[in-house]
């Protein structure tokens, strides 16, 4: 959500903000509803101030035993104006509110401009892709052959984009997950975190998925949503509350289902597990004053940078452009890694700095230690990271001649000893 006060000593920005991202102007919209807001809510107080002066008038005569008749003709008149002023400015505010609510937050200085992920820019990369000395399969193509990935039996339960994975694969998928948790709390100080798998709305518009991104997610028939991702039960522990400056900053992970329709990528990645119904992921999401979310951010892509160092992928960071930034996102990390299976990079975590467009939305504020009244937070989150993709991106960098899969050593521990996968 974007401050109208912001918008109101700048417009001309406001709207060159948004263009950035290819939207048309809005201030002038946005101000309209202000300007009407503000002229109801000032003559509903003076109309307020005429009652109480009309009670005081009506008590006085009635004391003395004059008529009143006049005066409370008036007052039952002020009484209907104001109900119609009432409703003025509640009607404002709701079009400014479905106004802004649909515009997406404002970019940071240095995010390029570009229509889409072709202006993307490269930061650093980690690593070289491996060099096979026989054409490198891709994941499902490997997971089929060991006979422990299937979509066959997936699609007979629940239809396209689900997978079935057996034994030593479905294994590997609950070790990377845990593995990952453990890094997260143990070394990187993040809060382990068992969050609701379903929502309600006010949680789905405070992390910004409503109105939005209705058609991406699952409804429940009694109206709650599936998750998305677990940022969205994360972010909304600051809904509604007034932090103290001393509990920041808070840093919660958590590894749960996701669950996303994928309304928009009808004829995507059709093939193999890599944009699914269902997936696990393990989530961060930090919670900071206003001058600590930049350092945030770069502190959270790290930790995301140091699970795939630690499973020998090779990797990339990626600033994203205007055009490919998420709604709400002011600053998006994208870490990509390389899949020899496809000979392409595929994108495994996104780091983003959302700035106080949730915190508005969700009403997350703090109180300084020093100074009055409260300000909104910072918020942020990450993929720390997707775990499908990174069992994919393991299973294609350590596949071998013969069809099996090496099992990287930080996962070992958590696999029972086992060191190579086989049918």
């Amino acid at each position: 959500m974007h401050d109208i006060r912001a918008i109101r000593a700048d417009p001309a920005a406001f709207d060159a903000a948004l263009a950035r991202r290819g939207l048309p102007p809005a201030a002038e919209a946005a101000l309209a509803e202000d300007v009407r807001r503000r002229a109801a809510q000032t003559a509903l107080e003076a109309k307020q101030a005429r009652r109480n002066a009309l009670a005081r008038e009506i008590g006085q005569a009635k004391r003395g035993g004059g008529d009143t008749a006049a005066l409370e003709r008036e007052a039952a008149a002020l009484r209907g104006e104001m109900e119609g002023l009432e409703a003025e400015a509640a009607s404002a505010e709701r079009a400014q509110t479905a106004l802004l609510e649909a515009l997406p937050n404002l970019l940071d200085a240095e995010v390029p401009d570009g229509p889409d992920e072709t202006a993307n820019v490269v930061l650093h990369q980690h690593g070289e892709p491996r060099r096979f000395d026989f054409t490198p399969r891709q994941h499902f193509e490997i997971g089929e052959a060991l006979g422990l990935m299937d979509f066959a039996a997936a699609a007979k339960l629940a239809g396209s984009r689900f997978t079935v994975l057996r034994g030593a694969l479905a294994r590997l998928e609950r070790a990377l997950g845990q593995w990952m948790l453990n890094l997260h709390t143990e070394e990187h100080g993040y809060t382990e975190t068992a969050v609701p798998l379903l929502v309600n709305d006010a949680a789905m518009y405070g992390s910004g998925q409503l109105p939005k991104f209705t058609d991406d997610s699952f409804r429940t028939t009694d109206g709650r949503w599936l998750i998305a991702t677990s940022e969205i039960p994360l972010a909304n522990l600051a809904a509604n509350e007034i932090l103290p400056e001393s509990a920041l900053p808070l840093r919660f992970t958590a590894l749960t289902p996701c669950f996303r329709s994928e309304a928009g990528s009808a004829g995507r990645d059709t093939r193999g597990m890599l944009r699914q119904h269902q997936f696990q992921k393990v989530e961060m999401v930090a919670v900071t004053r206003p001058e600590d979310s930049g350092a945030e951010n770069e502190r959270m892509t790290e930790c995301a940078e140091r699970v795939l160092t630690d499973l020998g992928l090779t990797w990339r960071r990626v600033l994203l452009s205007a055009g490919d930034t998420g709604f709400t996102s002011a600053r998006t990390h994208d870490l990509e890694v390389w899949l020899p299976g496809q000979v392409a990079w595929r994108e495994i975590s996104s780091c983003s700095n959302c700035r106080d467009f949730q915190a508005r939305r969700m009403n997350a504020r703090y109180r300084p230690a020093e100074g009055k009244g409260t300000a909104f937070v910072h918020t942020l989150n990450g993929s720390g990271v997707a775990v499908g993709r990174a069992l994919i991106a393991v299973m294609e960098t350590y596949q071998e001649v013969d069809g099996s899969v090496a099992v990287p050593e930080v996962l070992r521990p958590w696999m029972g000893g086992m060191e190579r996968i086989t049918a």
